[in-house]
Protein backbone atom coordinates (compact mmCIF):
# COMPACT_ATOMS: atom_id res chain seq x y z
CA UNK A 1 0.00 0.00 0.00
CA UNK A 2 1.60 3.30 -1.11
CA UNK A 3 1.75 6.28 1.24
CA UNK A 4 -0.86 8.31 -0.68
CA UNK A 5 -3.33 5.44 -0.42
CA UNK A 6 -2.67 5.27 3.31
CA UNK A 7 -3.27 9.00 3.74
CA UNK A 8 -6.46 8.72 1.69
CA UNK A 9 -7.65 5.92 3.96
CA UNK A 10 -6.91 8.02 7.05
CA UNK A 11 -8.99 10.89 5.63
CA UNK A 12 -11.86 8.52 4.86
CA UNK A 13 -11.76 7.05 8.38
CA UNK A 14 -11.61 10.56 9.89
CA UNK A 15 -14.70 11.57 7.92
CA UNK A 16 -16.55 8.43 9.01
CA UNK A 17 -15.55 9.12 12.62
CA UNK A 18 -16.99 12.63 12.41
CA UNK A 19 -20.24 11.23 11.00
CA UNK A 20 -20.41 8.54 13.69
CA UNK A 21 -19.94 11.14 16.44
CA UNK A 22 -22.68 13.26 14.88
CA UNK A 23 -25.17 10.38 14.69
CA UNK A 24 -24.21 9.15 18.16
CA UNK A 25 -24.97 12.55 19.64
CA UNK A 26 -28.34 12.60 17.86
CA UNK A 27 -29.26 9.15 19.19
CA UNK A 28 -27.99 10.05 22.66
CA UNK A 29 -30.22 13.11 22.64
CA UNK A 30 -33.27 11.16 21.47
CA UNK A 31 -32.72 8.50 24.11
CA UNK A 32 -32.40 11.06 26.90
CA UNK A 33 -35.51 12.90 25.73
CA UNK A 34 -37.58 9.70 25.61
CA UNK A 35 -36.32 8.66 29.04
CA UNK A 36 -37.75 11.89 30.51
CA UNK A 37 -40.81 12.14 28.26
CA UNK A 38 -43.14 12.07 31.25
CA UNK A 39 -41.22 14.60 33.36
CA UNK A 40 -42.56 18.15 33.23
CA UNK A 41 -39.71 20.53 34.20
CA UNK A 42 -40.49 22.72 37.25
CA UNK A 43 -40.20 25.82 35.02
CA UNK A 44 -43.08 24.54 32.87
CA UNK A 45 -45.45 23.37 35.59
CA UNK A 46 -48.83 24.98 35.04
CA UNK A 47 -47.90 25.90 31.46
CA UNK A 48 -47.78 22.52 29.74
CA UNK A 49 -49.13 19.01 30.24
CA UNK A 50 -48.15 15.42 29.58
CA UNK A 51 -49.94 15.40 26.23
CA UNK A 52 -48.04 18.41 24.91
CA UNK A 53 -44.76 17.03 26.24
CA UNK A 54 -45.39 13.70 24.53
CA UNK A 55 -46.22 15.53 21.30
CA UNK A 56 -42.94 17.46 21.47
CA UNK A 57 -41.02 14.19 21.92
CA UNK A 58 -42.70 12.71 18.85
CA UNK A 59 -42.08 15.87 16.80
CA UNK A 60 -38.39 16.05 17.73
CA UNK A 61 -38.00 12.34 16.99
CA UNK A 62 -39.58 12.61 13.55
CA UNK A 63 -37.52 15.66 12.61
CA UNK A 64 -34.27 14.12 13.83
CA UNK A 65 -34.84 10.88 11.95
CA UNK A 66 -35.49 12.75 8.72
CA UNK A 67 -32.38 14.89 9.24
CA UNK A 68 -30.26 11.80 9.92
CA UNK A 69 -31.52 10.05 6.79
CA UNK A 70 -30.85 13.15 4.69
CA UNK A 71 -27.40 13.51 6.23
CA UNK A 72 -26.57 9.83 5.64
CA UNK A 73 -27.64 10.07 2.00
CA UNK A 74 -25.64 13.26 1.52
CA UNK A 75 -22.58 11.63 3.07
CA UNK A 76 -22.94 8.56 0.84
CA UNK A 77 -23.19 10.73 -2.28
CA UNK A 78 -20.18 12.76 -1.15
CA UNK A 79 -18.04 9.67 -0.56
CA UNK A 80 -18.96 8.12 -3.91
CA UNK A 81 -18.29 11.43 -5.64
CA UNK A 82 -14.84 11.89 -4.07
CA UNK A 83 -13.59 8.35 -3.51
CA UNK A 84 -15.46 6.62 -6.35
CA UNK A 85 -13.87 8.55 -9.18
CA UNK A 86 -16.90 10.72 -10.08
CA UNK A 87 -15.11 13.95 -9.18
CA UNK A 88 -12.33 13.12 -11.64
CA UNK A 89 -14.82 12.33 -14.41
CA UNK A 90 -16.86 15.44 -13.67
CA UNK A 91 -13.76 17.64 -13.80
CA UNK A 92 -12.77 16.03 -17.11
CA UNK A 93 -16.24 16.68 -18.53
CA UNK A 94 -16.11 20.36 -17.53
CA UNK A 95 -12.61 20.65 -19.04
CA UNK A 96 -13.84 19.12 -22.31
CA UNK A 97 -16.09 22.16 -22.82
CA UNK A 98 -12.90 24.22 -23.34
CA UNK A 99 -14.26 27.26 -21.59
CA UNK A 100 -12.16 29.95 -19.96
CA UNK A 101 -10.81 29.44 -16.43
CA UNK A 102 -13.51 31.65 -14.93
CA UNK A 103 -16.38 30.23 -16.98
CA UNK A 104 -15.31 26.63 -16.37
CA UNK A 105 -15.16 27.15 -12.63
CA UNK A 106 -18.50 28.96 -12.54
CA UNK A 107 -20.17 26.11 -14.44
CA UNK A 108 -18.40 23.56 -12.22
CA UNK A 109 -19.78 24.97 -8.96
CA UNK A 110 -23.18 26.00 -10.29
CA UNK A 111 -23.96 22.49 -11.52
CA UNK A 112 -22.89 21.04 -8.18
CA UNK A 113 -25.22 23.47 -6.41
CA UNK A 114 -28.12 22.36 -8.62
CA UNK A 115 -27.43 18.69 -7.87
CA UNK A 116 -27.37 19.45 -4.15
CA UNK A 117 -30.67 21.33 -4.43
CA UNK A 118 -32.32 18.46 -6.35
CA UNK A 119 -31.19 15.92 -3.75
CA UNK A 120 -32.70 18.03 -0.95
CA UNK A 121 -36.13 18.41 -2.59
CA UNK A 122 -37.67 15.07 -1.44
CA UNK A 123 -36.63 15.73 2.15
CA UNK A 124 -37.98 19.28 2.07
CA UNK A 125 -41.30 18.05 0.69
CA UNK A 126 -41.62 15.29 3.28
CA UNK A 127 -40.58 17.55 6.12
CA UNK A 128 -42.98 20.31 5.12
CA UNK A 129 -46.06 18.40 3.99
CA UNK A 130 -45.83 15.31 6.20
CA UNK A 131 -44.02 16.12 9.45
CA UNK A 132 -44.96 19.80 9.77
CA UNK A 133 -48.53 18.97 8.70
CA UNK A 134 -48.77 16.12 11.17
CA UNK A 135 -48.03 18.44 14.09
CA UNK A 136 -50.16 21.35 12.91
CA UNK A 137 -47.35 23.71 11.90
CA UNK A 138 -47.47 23.83 8.12
CA UNK A 139 -49.66 26.46 6.45
CA UNK A 140 -47.79 26.46 3.14
CA UNK A 141 -49.49 25.43 -0.07
CA UNK A 142 -47.67 23.39 -2.70
CA UNK A 143 -47.86 26.38 -5.01
CA UNK A 144 -46.11 28.61 -2.47
CA UNK A 145 -43.50 25.91 -1.83
CA UNK A 146 -42.74 25.69 -5.56
CA UNK A 147 -42.63 29.48 -5.80
CA UNK A 148 -40.12 29.63 -2.93
CA UNK A 149 -38.04 26.91 -4.58
CA UNK A 150 -37.89 28.76 -7.88
CA UNK A 151 -37.03 32.07 -6.22
CA UNK A 152 -34.33 30.39 -4.11
CA UNK A 153 -32.88 28.64 -7.17
CA UNK A 154 -32.71 31.89 -9.15
CA UNK A 155 -31.27 33.83 -6.22
CA UNK A 156 -28.65 31.19 -5.40
CA UNK A 157 -27.70 30.93 -9.10
CA UNK A 158 -27.09 34.67 -9.24
CA UNK A 159 -25.15 34.78 -5.98
CA UNK A 160 -23.10 31.60 -6.53
CA UNK A 161 -22.45 32.52 -10.15
CA UNK A 162 -21.36 36.07 -9.37
CA UNK A 163 -19.25 35.16 -6.33
CA UNK A 164 -17.57 32.21 -8.05
CA UNK A 165 -16.80 34.20 -11.19
CA UNK A 166 -15.41 37.12 -9.17
CA UNK A 167 -13.37 34.83 -6.92
CA UNK A 168 -11.86 32.93 -9.85
CA UNK A 169 -11.10 36.17 -11.67
CA UNK A 170 -9.14 37.31 -8.59
CA UNK A 171 -7.25 33.98 -8.54
CA UNK A 172 -6.36 34.39 -12.21
CA UNK A 173 -5.45 38.07 -11.92
CA UNK A 174 -3.24 37.70 -8.85
CA UNK A 175 -1.81 34.18 -8.54
CA UNK A 176 0.38 35.07 -5.53
CA UNK A 177 -1.96 37.27 -3.49
CA UNK A 178 -5.44 36.05 -4.44
CA UNK A 179 -6.02 34.68 -0.93
CA UNK A 180 -5.90 38.20 0.55
CA UNK A 181 -7.85 39.93 -2.21
CA UNK A 182 -10.48 37.18 -2.31
CA UNK A 183 -10.89 37.39 1.46
CA UNK A 184 -11.37 41.15 1.25
CA UNK A 185 -13.86 40.79 -1.60
CA UNK A 186 -15.98 38.16 0.19
CA UNK A 187 -15.91 40.22 3.40
CA UNK A 188 -17.10 43.31 1.55
CA UNK A 189 -19.78 41.36 -0.26
CA UNK A 190 -21.11 39.77 2.94
CA UNK A 191 -21.35 43.19 4.59
CA UNK A 192 -23.13 44.57 1.52
CA UNK A 193 -25.52 41.62 1.60
CA UNK A 194 -26.32 42.30 5.26
CA UNK A 195 -27.10 45.89 4.31
CA UNK A 196 -29.31 45.23 1.27
CA UNK A 197 -30.95 41.99 2.39
CA UNK A 198 -33.72 43.64 4.46
CA UNK A 199 -34.79 45.71 1.44
CA UNK A 200 -34.06 43.45 -1.54
CA UNK A 201 -33.83 39.76 -0.60
CA UNK A 202 -36.11 39.25 2.41
CA UNK A 203 -39.13 40.97 0.76
CA UNK A 204 -38.92 38.41 -2.07
CA UNK A 205 -40.28 35.80 0.33
CA UNK A 206 -42.22 37.73 2.97
CA UNK A 207 -44.17 40.92 3.56
CA UNK A 208 -42.86 43.20 6.32
CA UNK A 209 -45.05 45.79 8.04
CA UNK A 210 -44.52 48.03 11.10
CA UNK A 211 -45.78 46.74 14.44
CA UNK A 212 -49.30 48.05 14.82
CA UNK A 213 -50.41 46.94 18.29
CA UNK A 214 -51.89 49.90 20.15
CA UNK A 215 -49.47 51.47 22.60
CA UNK A 216 -46.64 49.13 21.61
CA UNK A 217 -44.81 51.64 19.42
CA UNK A 218 -44.40 54.06 22.34
CA UNK A 219 -43.06 51.29 24.58
CA UNK A 220 -40.60 50.29 21.87
CA UNK A 221 -39.41 53.88 21.47
CA UNK A 222 -38.83 54.27 25.23
CA UNK A 223 -36.96 50.98 25.45
CA UNK A 224 -34.69 51.88 22.55
CA UNK A 225 -34.00 55.30 24.07
CA UNK A 226 -33.17 53.65 27.40
CA UNK A 227 -30.80 51.26 25.61
CA UNK A 228 -29.08 54.20 23.92
CA UNK A 229 -29.29 52.76 20.42
CA UNK A 230 -31.19 53.46 17.24
CA UNK A 231 -32.92 50.72 15.30
CA UNK A 232 -34.45 51.76 11.98
CA UNK A 233 -37.69 49.98 12.85
CA UNK A 234 -39.36 47.01 14.52
CA UNK A 235 -41.25 44.99 11.94
CA UNK A 236 -43.84 42.24 11.72
CA UNK A 237 -43.37 39.49 9.13
CA UNK A 238 -46.17 37.36 7.70
CA UNK A 239 -44.59 34.06 8.77
CA UNK A 240 -48.05 32.50 9.17
CA UNK A 241 -48.22 32.11 5.37
CA UNK A 242 -45.78 29.24 5.73
CA UNK A 243 -45.82 28.01 9.31
CA UNK A 244 -47.32 28.36 12.78
CA UNK A 245 -43.85 28.41 14.35
CA UNK A 246 -43.04 31.51 16.39
CA UNK A 247 -39.78 33.45 16.45
CA UNK A 248 -38.04 36.83 16.33
CA UNK A 249 -34.69 37.89 14.93
CA UNK A 250 -32.32 40.77 14.33
CA UNK A 251 -31.36 41.70 10.76
CA UNK A 252 -29.35 44.28 8.87
CA UNK A 253 -26.46 46.55 9.88
CA UNK A 254 -25.90 50.28 10.11
CA UNK A 255 -28.92 52.41 9.33
CA UNK A 256 -30.97 49.46 8.06
CA UNK A 257 -30.76 47.33 11.21
CA UNK A 258 -34.14 46.23 12.45
CA UNK A 259 -35.90 43.72 14.68
CA UNK A 260 -38.36 41.37 13.03
CA UNK A 261 -41.10 39.49 14.85
CA UNK A 262 -43.26 36.71 13.44
CA UNK A 263 -46.94 37.58 13.27
CA UNK A 264 -47.59 34.22 14.97
CA UNK A 265 -45.52 35.38 17.95
CA UNK A 266 -47.35 38.69 18.20
CA UNK A 267 -50.70 36.90 18.29
CA UNK A 268 -49.74 34.64 21.18
CA UNK A 269 -47.89 37.03 23.50
CA UNK A 270 -48.97 40.00 25.56
CA UNK A 271 -47.28 43.39 25.31
CA UNK A 272 -44.91 42.76 28.20
CA UNK A 273 -43.69 39.50 26.68
CA UNK A 274 -43.31 41.12 23.27
CA UNK A 275 -41.23 43.89 24.82
CA UNK A 276 -39.08 41.30 26.62
CA UNK A 277 -38.36 39.50 23.34
CA UNK A 278 -37.67 42.80 21.59
CA UNK A 279 -35.37 43.90 24.42
CA UNK A 280 -33.48 40.61 24.08
CA UNK A 281 -32.83 41.34 20.40
CA UNK A 282 -31.76 44.88 21.33
CA UNK A 283 -29.34 43.24 23.76
CA UNK A 284 -27.52 41.53 20.91
CA UNK A 285 -26.85 44.88 19.26
CA UNK A 286 -26.02 46.68 22.51
CA UNK A 287 -23.43 44.00 23.34
CA UNK A 288 -22.01 44.12 19.78
CA UNK A 289 -22.59 40.39 19.29
CA UNK A 290 -22.97 40.71 15.52
CA UNK A 291 -19.74 42.69 15.22
CA UNK A 292 -17.87 40.24 17.47
CA UNK A 293 -19.06 37.28 15.41
CA UNK A 294 -18.08 38.98 12.15
CA UNK A 295 -14.60 39.67 13.51
CA UNK A 296 -14.17 36.09 14.77
CA UNK A 297 -15.48 34.48 11.58
CA UNK A 298 -13.47 36.71 9.28
CA UNK A 299 -10.26 36.18 11.27
CA UNK A 300 -10.67 32.43 10.87
CA UNK A 301 -11.62 32.94 7.21
CA UNK A 302 -8.44 34.95 6.56
CA UNK A 303 -6.32 32.21 8.10
CA UNK A 304 -8.26 29.60 6.12
CA UNK A 305 -7.75 31.52 2.88
CA UNK A 306 -4.00 31.61 3.40
CA UNK A 307 -3.82 27.90 4.20
CA UNK A 308 -5.94 27.22 1.12
CA UNK A 309 -3.54 29.26 -1.00
CA UNK A 310 -0.57 27.22 0.25
CA UNK A 311 -2.30 23.88 -0.31
CA UNK A 312 -3.74 24.73 -3.73
CA UNK A 313 -0.41 25.96 -5.07
CA UNK A 314 0.90 22.46 -5.57
CA UNK A 315 -0.57 19.22 -6.84
CA UNK A 316 -0.63 17.45 -3.48
CA UNK A 317 -4.44 17.10 -3.32
CA UNK A 318 -4.69 15.71 -6.83
CA UNK A 319 -1.99 13.13 -6.06
CA UNK A 320 -3.52 12.32 -2.68
CA UNK A 321 -6.89 11.46 -4.26
CA UNK A 322 -5.39 10.01 -7.44
CA UNK A 323 -7.03 12.58 -9.75
CA UNK A 324 -6.10 12.51 -13.40
CA UNK A 325 -7.81 15.87 -13.93
CA UNK A 326 -6.50 17.84 -10.97
CA UNK A 327 -8.14 21.13 -11.89
CA UNK A 328 -8.19 24.07 -9.50
CA UNK A 329 -11.93 23.56 -8.98
CA UNK A 330 -11.67 19.86 -8.12
CA UNK A 331 -8.89 20.64 -5.65
CA UNK A 332 -11.13 23.26 -4.01
CA UNK A 333 -13.80 20.55 -3.52
CA UNK A 334 -11.24 18.22 -1.91
CA UNK A 335 -9.91 21.00 0.29
CA UNK A 336 -13.45 21.84 1.41
CA UNK A 337 -14.05 18.16 2.22
CA UNK A 338 -10.90 17.92 4.37
CA UNK A 339 -11.59 21.33 5.91
CA UNK A 340 -14.99 20.14 7.08
CA UNK A 341 -13.32 17.32 9.00
CA UNK A 342 -10.66 19.54 10.56
CA UNK A 343 -13.08 22.30 11.61
CA UNK A 344 -15.69 19.92 13.04
CA UNK A 345 -14.71 20.71 16.68
CA UNK A 346 -15.21 24.44 15.98
CA UNK A 347 -18.97 23.80 15.85
CA UNK A 348 -19.00 23.20 19.59
CA UNK A 349 -16.82 26.24 20.28
CA UNK A 350 -18.95 28.50 18.06
CA UNK A 351 -22.15 27.38 19.77
CA UNK A 352 -20.60 27.86 23.23
CA UNK A 353 -19.81 31.48 22.36
CA UNK A 354 -23.32 31.92 20.94
CA UNK A 355 -24.84 30.62 24.19
CA UNK A 356 -22.85 33.17 26.16
CA UNK A 357 -24.16 35.89 23.87
CA UNK A 358 -27.73 34.71 24.43
CA UNK A 359 -27.23 34.88 28.19
CA UNK A 360 -25.91 38.43 27.88
CA UNK A 361 -28.88 39.42 25.73
CA UNK A 362 -31.27 37.89 28.28
CA UNK A 363 -29.67 39.96 31.03
CA UNK A 364 -29.99 43.14 28.94
CA UNK A 365 -33.66 42.32 28.37
CA UNK A 366 -34.32 42.06 32.10
CA UNK A 367 -32.35 45.25 32.80
CA UNK A 368 -34.22 47.23 30.13
CA UNK A 369 -37.70 46.01 31.03
CA UNK A 370 -37.18 45.42 34.78
CA UNK A 371 -39.37 42.37 34.20
CA UNK A 372 -37.69 38.96 34.34
CA UNK A 373 -40.99 37.06 34.50
CA UNK A 374 -42.22 38.30 31.13
CA UNK A 375 -38.97 37.17 29.52
CA UNK A 376 -39.34 33.79 31.22
CA UNK A 377 -42.96 33.31 30.15
CA UNK A 378 -42.15 34.40 26.59
CA UNK A 379 -39.59 31.59 26.41
CA UNK A 380 -42.09 29.15 27.87
CA UNK A 381 -44.63 30.11 25.19
CA UNK A 382 -42.01 29.93 22.43
CA UNK A 383 -40.94 26.47 23.55
CA UNK A 384 -44.47 25.20 23.96
CA UNK A 385 -45.71 26.63 20.65
CA UNK A 386 -42.70 25.22 18.76
CA UNK A 387 -42.81 21.83 20.53
CA UNK A 388 -39.21 22.26 21.63
CA UNK A 389 -37.30 19.48 23.35
CA UNK A 390 -37.42 20.26 27.08
CA UNK A 391 -34.96 17.47 27.97
CA UNK A 392 -31.92 17.70 25.68
CA UNK A 393 -28.88 15.66 26.63
CA UNK A 394 -26.20 17.91 28.10
CA UNK A 395 -23.51 16.70 25.66
CA UNK A 396 -25.77 17.25 22.67
CA UNK A 397 -26.73 20.72 23.89
CA UNK A 398 -23.10 21.60 24.58
CA UNK A 399 -22.11 20.78 21.01
CA UNK A 400 -25.18 21.70 18.93
CA UNK A 401 -27.22 24.32 20.83
CA UNK A 402 -26.66 27.95 19.87
CA UNK A 403 -29.00 28.92 22.75
CA UNK A 404 -28.87 27.55 26.29
CA UNK A 405 -31.44 24.79 26.99
CA UNK A 406 -34.69 26.61 27.72
CA UNK A 407 -35.12 25.35 31.30
CA UNK A 408 -31.60 26.47 32.19
CA UNK A 409 -32.24 29.80 30.49
CA UNK A 410 -35.46 30.43 32.41
CA UNK A 411 -33.78 29.63 35.74
CA UNK A 412 -30.97 32.10 35.01
CA UNK A 413 -33.39 34.81 33.90
CA UNK A 414 -35.44 34.50 37.07
CA UNK A 415 -32.27 34.58 39.17
CA UNK A 416 -31.33 37.98 37.70
CA UNK A 417 -34.26 39.67 39.46
CA UNK A 418 -33.55 37.75 42.67
CA UNK A 419 -29.94 38.92 42.63
CA UNK A 420 -31.03 42.51 42.04
CA UNK A 421 -33.49 42.35 44.92
CA UNK A 422 -30.83 40.95 47.25
CA UNK A 423 -28.49 43.78 46.27
CA UNK A 424 -31.14 46.37 47.07
CA UNK A 425 -31.89 44.77 50.45
CA UNK A 426 -28.20 44.62 51.34
CA UNK A 427 -27.81 48.27 50.28
CA UNK A 428 -30.64 49.31 52.60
Amino acid sequence: MDSMHQYRLVILLAYLLVQCITYWLELLNLGHMKKHRGDIPPEFEGYTDAGTLSKSVAYTTDKTRLEMIESAMGSAVMLVFIFGGLLDRYAAWISSMQLSFVMSGTAFFLILSYISMLLSIPFSLYGTFRIENRYGFNTMTLRLWVSDLIKSAILSSLLIGALTAAGLWIVQASPQHWWLYAWGFFLGFSLLLMYVSPYIIEPLFNTFTPLEKEGLEEKIRKTMTKAGIRISRAMKVDASRRSQHTNAYFTGIGKVKRIVMYDTLLEKMNDEEIMAVLAHEIGHWKKHHILKRIIAVETIALFGMYISFLVLQGNMLAELFALQNGTFYSKVVLLSFIGGIITFPLTGLSNYISRQHEKEADRVSVELTADSESMATSLIKLSKDNLSNLHPHSWYAAFHYSHPPVTERIREIRSIETTAEQTIVQGQ
